[in-house]
């Protein structure tokens, strides 16, 4: 039986396009570079693109928190992908490795990023926890993960797009940055027909909202396209959760974007080479 996966500034699009070249040539080497025995062979095989999943919004409350330095809060708001299921240890979820990734980039600042991952969970379950378990944290940055249990279970598009839509309000009045992260590429997603709906839903949600999607599908199915990592390397045997290797490149994919969008200005003797 399977198991559920349950008024910001703008830079013109040439001079941010350019801002994020200079971006991702300063951060690749760091954060696609091996962290620890265990995750060395996954480091190694992520196949992270020219041009990885980059989000093409800035990150103004992230950039603001990095500039004045503190603690720099991150919340993962999501179901069983975002808590590690299918993972080896808690420490190989994204939202784990994520954080050693970005304490690692910025030595300077305190990192947090607090997994608040709940499995079977779908969009209204996560909505009626931002209240509770997102908002007390005072984040810098949500990444909610949503959508996969919305396919799994047939839930309409357009519900889970306008619930999330409203939950985005409510994390950005009280003064985060926002980032969408779509569906996993998986065979038990990919075996419901509407899961395209669920992606072009999330996609018109984060243009509708002026927010930055991560494309984890998309990345995903490149891995598998290019040969980067098998299939059945990036999911496990029940078809739909992700692995050790698959959660230390998603994080290495999420780090490597938000870095050159959280710093829009990137001083020459700040470069990671």
């Amino acid at each position: 039986m399977l198991q559920n996966d349950r008024g910001r500034p703008k830079l013109g699009r040439s001079a941010y396009l350019a801002l994020l070249i200079v971006g991702i040539a300063a951060t690749a080497g760091t954060l696609l570079a091996p962290a620890g025995r265990h995750a060395s062979a996954a480091g190694q095989s992520c196949g992270i693109p020219d041009k990885p999943a980059l989000l093409d919004h800035p990150l103004p409350h992230v950039a603001q928190r990095i500039a004045e330095g503190g603690t720099l809060t991150i919340v993962a708001l999501g179901s069983s992908s975002t808590w590690g299921t299918g993972a080896s240890r808690p420490r190989y979820s994204y939202p784990s490795r994520l954080e050693v990734l970005l304490a690692a980039r910025f030595p300077g600042l305190t990192v947090r990023v607090l997994n608040r991952g709940v499995g079977g969970e779908e969009a209204p379950d996560m909505a009626a926890r931002i209240d509770t378990d997102v908002l007390p944290a005072h984040p810098d940055l949500v990444i909610w993960q949503v959508g996969t249990n919305g396919v799994l279970d047939g839930m309409d598009a357009a519900r889970a797009g306008d619930i999330v839509r409203q939950g985005i309000d409510r994390i950005e009045a009280a003064g985060a940055d926002v980032m969408i992260m779509n569906p996993q590429f998986a065979p038990a997603v990919l075996q419901h027909p509407h899961y395209r709906d669920m992606l072009h839903e999330l996609r018109a949600v984060a243009h509708e909202k002026d927010v930055p999607l991560f494309p984890r599908f998309s990345l995903m199915r490149g891995w598998a396209d290019d040969g980067f990592m098998p299939l059945n390397k990036m999911v496990g045997r029940d078809r739909l959760h992700m692995t050790d290797a698959s959660y230390d490149c998603l994080a290495r994919a999420v780090a490597a974007s938000i870095v050159p969008n959280a710093r829009p200005v990137v001083a020459a003797d700040d470069r990671v080479s």
